[in-house]
This record gives structure tokens, sequence and C-alpha cells, in this order.
């Protein structure tokens, strides 16, 4: 049987990027929750997950100076990597699976467009959160986003949990304050829709 980060890998180089439900050209709704918490581009922040996402170009562009991108594909980083070019050493890439990483400093934003909902064991969900308590400073913010109740049940051939703000809240702990959250309506590129999650937190 393939394991995850197999499967990750073999996804990241078998499809296109801009081929996959996920993609988007640029990450509006990461940006707008930024913006919404008003953070200053001074912040450090990481995006677990975010190996092909555009959202590091989207930083660079704005003047962020301190990003990290987490993701368990080498490919996937390696995507962002060549897509960016030269500007690719202006970010800390991290190939490492989020459920055996433990960070090595503290970020002042964390970020995660659709890796948590894949956690389908308490023992995945729970090292995710060791790194999540380990990695994101107190007072730091939380920017999440899963599936929604509505939405797939799997993505990409994988089981998904499907959360809403308050499912997500109670997972995540008394730690973590909501401050809002939202749904979204995501457009894969074949024009279906996929309801998503959007919880902004801020940790105690």
């Amino acid at each position: 049987m393939m394991t995850e980060p197999d499967h990750w890998e073999t996804v990241y180089t078998t499809k296109a990027s801009d081929s996959v439900s996920w993609f988007q050209a640029t990450p509006e709704t990461s940006l707008a929750a930024l913006s919404r918490i008003a953070v200053p581009p001074t912040s450090a922040i990481i995006d677990v997950g975010g190996g092909a996402s555009a959202l590091a170009d989207s930083l660079l562009d704005r003047g962020w100076a301190d990003v990290t991108i987490l993701d368990v594909a080498a490919a996937a980083l390696e995507v962002s990597q060549s897509r960016l070019g030269t500007r690719a050493s202006q970010v800390q890439w991290i190939a490492a699976n989020i459920t055996q990483w433990s960070p090595a400093r503290q970020y002042d934003i964390w970020h995660d467009r659709a890796v948590f909902h894949f956690l389908a064991t308490k023992e995945a969900r729970d090292a995710y959160k060791n790194a999540l308590h380990t990695g994101l400073r107190t007072g730091g913010w939380l920017i999440m986003a899963t599936f929604a109740l509505d939405g797939p049940d799997k993505c990409s051939g994988l089981p998904v949990i499907r959360y809403n703000a308050e499912l997500l809240t109670q997972e995540l702990g008394h730690e973590f304050t909501l401050v809002e959250a939202w749904s979204e309506e995501h457009k894969t590129p074949w024009n279906s829709e996929q309801c998503f999650n959007w919880c902004v937190y801020q940790r105690r």
C-alpha cells in the first residue's frame, strides 16, 4: 500500500500543479484572511502544505520577508521553486511530514489550507497539534481551512474529516480563541464547487 508521502509525491510528479482540485491561480481567501487580522509583512509565517501554492509568490510580491513553506512532497516544493526562479532563495523550504516534524523556531502566523482535514486518526491530529503548539508563538495567529460539513468526503482519493467552526475549535482545544469563521465555495479547475470552512484563531 502506498504511504501518504508517496501518494503526494506521485500526485506532483504525474499531474500539472494547475490540474488538481485545490489549485488557485491566486490564493485570494488566504490573502483576505491575512488582511482581516492586519498583520504586518515583517511577521514570520509558515504555510503548512503549501508546496505548490502561489501563496509564497503573493507574499513576496507584498514585501513579506520571513516566509516558510512546508510540504510532505518535495516535488510540490520544486514546483514553487521553479516558478519563483531566483526569488526562491527568499523563502525557507521544508520537506517534512507535519505529523513527524518538530519546529526549530516559532512563527507569528501558521497557515494551513486543507492539510488538517486529511488527518483521520487521533494520533495524527495529536502529532500535528504538538507541532502547532511548538511552532506558533503565544499571541500568534492560526489560519486554517478544511472541507466544510457539506464539502467532499474525499480528496485526491483520500478520506477527509469535515469540520465546521464549532467542531474545529473543539478539536484544537482551549489554547486557541476563535476570532472569525466563514465559508468559501472553491471552484476547481473543472468548475465544480467544494465548500470550505475557514477559521482564524489567536493562540492564548
